[in-house]
């Protein structure tokens, strides 16, 4: 099944957990500094938006810029952060009394705020789209009150701030929209952790000319189970390709389930428990295609390309969605696939008639991955938005 990778599962810890004091020592080491706030840490929206950016900013010795981040357990400390800090992003938070005064705080010491957001929950006028979107029970009366209060207070947040930083330029009209403030665009990207074990497994496909069976495996990554309608739109071409060609296989990881129309081919479908970011890596190096079907609308629109650089860092091509931010990262047929949500089926089966090519698109790929998605080329970007 799939490719054949002898590279080892990790023992995975989170590399954020370090003590407060520490935390604060590496924030006060440079000349110019960056606190990052975050109510608690997690694997998705924290890591991108403030972990990564530390990481970055801590890493290069040429912008003379040192970074942390802090949680709400850390605001008894609060003067102290704010006295060392000349910047404070706050990531994605809902206003509370605890926010407005992490804000004062900064503000009375005349230190810059920034809002960092990577979706489009701040402007309530689109809390209906996102709901249908996500698939929620709409006759459930406290979806709407929870989804409409995350969307306000997220939005009254950004309307403290000095301005917004976000993942990419379409959002960023959303942000400049909505709020009437500067926002800035610092992509998501892969941490030094990630492009480690990537690297492993990008080496050793080459190392064995890409060495496969000869089963083709498609992987659906899901990081939460809000994609059932994303899903839906490719589970015809599914159906179509399993029928064709007896050789493709799929692979589910995370929360979603294949669905009634697909349960006659369930031998052929294999499911994987959701995964720390680390070791995901090694599950989508070993599928022959990365699907990524999104929904047409705003919201989609407004995600980030990060499920592409994942799989092209470890040499898996990736068949996605037109949204903003696919539609420019990949050019079909060079580094990957586009397809309309009619020509998903057909998309499938050009990929797969196409693996003779395989190695020479997932090479063009991983170069474009380093060169934009690389912890290592960030640092002015973050510097340009915080400063």
């Amino acid at each position: 099944m799939m490719f054949i990778s002898n590279v080892s599962k990790v023992a995975y810890v989170d590399p954020w957990n370090i003590p407060l004091d520490e935390r604060i020592r590496i924030l006060s080491k440079g000349r110019r500094r960056v606190a990052y706030f975050y109510d608690e840490a997690n694997n998705s929206t924290f890591r991108y938006r403030a972990y990564n950016m530390a990481q970055v900013l801590n890493s290069d010795d040429g912008c003379e810029v040192s970074s942390s981040y802090f949680f709400l357990r850390d605001l008894h400390l609060i003067d102290r952060i704010a006295h060392i800090a000349d910047v404070l992003v706050i990531c994605r938070s809902l206003y509370s009394h605890r926010i407005n005064q992490l804000i004062t705080r900064f503000r009375n010491k005349g230190k810059r705020v920034l809002f960092d957001i990577d979706d489009l929950v701040f402007d309530p006028k689109y809390a209906h789209l996102v709901i249908n979107t996500l698939d929620l029970d709409v006759g459930d009366p406290n979806v709407w009150k929870d989804w409409f209060s995350m969307f306000a207070r997220h939005g009254e947040v950004l309307r403290l701030c000095d301005g917004a930083i976000t993942t990419n330029e379409f959002l960023a009209s959303k942000l400049e929209d909505y709020s009437g403030l500067p926002a800035k665009v610092v992509p998501n990207f892969l941490n030094q952790e990630q492009i480690y074990l990537s690297e492993k497994i990008y080496r050793e496909k080459q190392e064995t000319n890409f060495a496969r069976d000869e089963k083709i495996t498609v992987g659906y990554f899901s990081g939460s189970p809000s994609h059932n309608l994303d899903f839906a739109i490719i589970t015809t071409a599914l159906e179509d390709i399993f029928e064709k060609d007896p050789r493709v296989e799929l692979m589910i990881v995370g929360y979603i389930e294949a669905g009634a129309a697909l349960s006659k081919y369930s031998e052929r479908i294999k499911y994987q428990p959701f995964q720390d970011y680390i070791n995901l890596q090694r599950l989508v190096g070993c599928v022959e295609f990365n699907l990524v079907p999104l929904q047409s609308n705003v919201f989609s629109n407004c995600k980030s390309e990060l499920k592409y650089f994942d799989a092209a860092v470890v040499g898996t091509n990736s068949i996605v969605s037109p949204s903003y931010t696919y539609s420019s990262a990949i050019q079909d047929g060079r580094n990957g696939y586009i397809a309309q949500a009619h020509q998903w089926a057909s998309v499938l089966s050009r990929a797969i008639d196409n693996m003779a090519d395989y190695s020479e698109m997932a090479a063009i790929a991983y170069d474009d991955a380093h060169s934009k998605f690389s912890w290592k080329t960030q640092c002015e970007s973050i510097i340009q938005a915080v400063f």
